[in-house]
């Protein structure tokens, strides 16, 4: 039997290590998939949470932790898309071609729309995250910023049977949370714009 034709170019020694160097992110990846698997324990651990306290939480209590699971899922695939996209692009073929559980977008992947879909993965965790803000801000008022003064304060006098609390957040917290997550907004709307533009002037290129 003839054997098949190999018609990748040889590469000198030193082309070959550096274009070999890029096995060096695989440690990388897996160090990920390492992250991913304790994300599942979160996971597990606040829906355990959910389910075994439900019957003593109130409806803001219980929305605050599904957004908490909601948070957990969207920063798991944004670590599948790096993963696999990452891995796809700079390190080696997966040779997924054909296989039904081929994601859809890593058909068409490459640097430029990694980049585009790990912009919109950030704006929807941070969105979960400005969220979950906004309910929790609904009782700043009167209530003074937990500071280590104010903990100890509270501290005493719960001790004498008072019911003192303090709060997390602080307005000016909120209004920087806020002004972030529009940053991040603006920032991937200027990525997409950018590689919109590249894409056209390689288009215009190839025309001529």
């Amino acid at each position: 039997m003839d054997r098949p034709l190999n018609n990748s170019p040889r590469l000198g020694p030193l082309p070959l290590l550096i274009f070999s160097s890029r096995w060096l992110q695989l440690p990388l990846y897996v160090g990920l998939i390492v992250a991913q698997c304790v994300y599942v324990y979160l996971f597990g651990k606040e829906l355990w949470h959910l389910i075994h306290e439900a019957p003593g939480l109130g409806e803001q209590e219980i929305m605050l932790i599904v957004l908490g699971l909601i948070d957990v899922v969207m920063i798991s695939n944004l670590l599948i898309m790096v993963i696999v996209g990452g891995y796809e692009t700079f390190v080696s073929r997966l040779g997924l071609d054909g296989h039904p559980d081929q994601p859809e977008w890593l058909s068409h992947v490459n640097a430029s729309v990694l980049k585009v879909k790990l912009a919109m993965a950030i704006i929807g965790i941070s969105s979960i995250h400005l969220l979950k803000t906004f309910i929790a801000a609904g009782t700043l008022n009167g209530l003074p910023f937990c500071s280590p003064e104010v903990l100890a304060t509270i501290a005493q006098a719960n001790e004498g049977g008072s019911m003192l609390k303090c709060a997390t957040l602080t307005p000016v917290g909120v209004m920087w949370q806020t002004i972030i997550h529009v940053v991040f907004i603006v920032s991937a709307i200027g990525i997409a714009w950018t590689d919109r533009i590249m894409h056209v002037h390689a288009a215009k290129a190839e025309d001529h």
